[in-house]
């Protein structure tokens, strides 16, 4: 049995067009397993904002005085935490109201700032969650992929709508008095330990805290240029901006410091270094008064620094550094994720 040359050509491109149809089922397949799985994700982060809210929004209840009111943001927000996934936009939005009535005025500074940052990181974790999936949606919806069945049983991701409020509880807490954007590194030597800086509020010098070089970005400064300054301020260390790794995380923070309220959006950056001294080269007199000490921290220090009482900026930083030492040995594109 013999076959024409145009036999032998139609069933070449046919034989193309079936691979070609598989070649494109199978990357898309993959990209929507990698879709779905950040959707997942970012479902699960914002159901972890979510929850800290609730836990903050419990403990602005018993601070606040004896009344209805109160009773009843403590028991939204065990609504809230309890409610399954088809009732949860209302819970949430019903513990929202009744946050928006809160008399934040009668709260202590460091409880506002601790609501400010709850329901700032839950707006994030929505807006992440949202993103991720519509872009879930937007591929599951094309023709081809729905004939070919490609996304298989699994369920279509769902938008999760909660009301952006802007009231000072939401946004602020109180009158923020600086808003600003940070950059920091996380310093790392040849032993993946991590640089520190012991700190304290000038205003309550008792309560030290762990941090990462770095601090807020001068006008018309870059992330890079800012974070490099700051290292070579607060330890002396002169850095190539561009052997710098990241943006890795992003962190967004609202606390009291010196009796003023910020409200800091934390980009941070890695470096690897020889482990060195650090000397301060041009140390702020708040700087001076606030930084008390240094530190090369492994995991295990870290650990037992949040267990002696000095909290340790940013939260679960032990468990972080594995992906900050992943992204030095890494020549592939970061993602930045969120932190707290």
């Amino acid at each position: 049995m013999t076959f024409s040359a145009t036999t032998v050509l139609v069933l070449a491109l046919i034989a193309a067009v079936v691979l070609s149809i598989g070649v494109w089922a199978y990357s898309t397949a993959n990209r929507l397993d990698r879709l779905h799985v950040r959707s997942d994700q970012s479902w699960h982060a914002l159901d972890s904002a979510l929850a800290r809210r609730a836990v903050v929004a419990r403990a602005v209840a018993v601070a606040m005085p004896v009344s209805e009111e109160a009773r009843q943001l403590s028991t939204l927000a065990a609504h809230a935490e309890r409610a399954c996934r088809t009732d949860r936009e209302t819970a949430e939005n019903q513990l929202s109201a009744a946050l928006s009535l809160v008399d934040i005025a009668q709260l202590r500074p460091q409880l506002v700032a601790e609501l400010a940052d709850a329901e700032a990181r839950v707006l994030i974790a929505r807006r992440f969650h949202n993103d991720a999936v519509r872009d879930t949606l937007a591929l599951r919806i094309r023709r081809p992929v729905r004939l070919l069945h490609i996304a298989g049983t699994a369920p279509l991701p769902t938008y999760f709508e909660i009301t952006e409020r802007v009231t000072p509880a939401a946004s602020t807490g109180l009158v923020v008095d600086t808003v600003r954007t940070s950059a920091r590194i996380v310093v790392l030597d040849e032993n993946d330990r991590v640089l520190l800086m012991r700190g304290n509020d000038p205003v309550t010098p008792e309560q030290s805290f762990w941090f990462t070089i770095g601090g807020g970005v001068e006008p018309g400064e870059s992330l890079r240029a800012a974070a490099v300054r700051e290292l070579w301020e607060e330890t002396g260390y002169e850095a190539n901006p561009a052997t710098l790794r990241g943006p890795i995380w992003r962190r967004v923070a609202v606390f009291p410091f010196n009796r003023e309220l910020i409200r800091a959006e934390e980009l941070f950056y890695v470096l690897r270094v020889e482990a060195f001294e650090p000397r301060p080269g041009n140390l702020t007199t708040l700087e001076r008064r606030s930084i008390t000490a240094n530190k090369w921290c492994t995991p295990e220090d870290i650990t037992a620094l949040d267990a002696s009482g000095e909290t340790v900026y940013p939260y679960h930083l032990e468990q972080l550094l594995p992906a900050a030492v992943s992204a030095i040995a890494t020549e592939a594109e970061l993602e930045v994720t969120s932190i707290r």
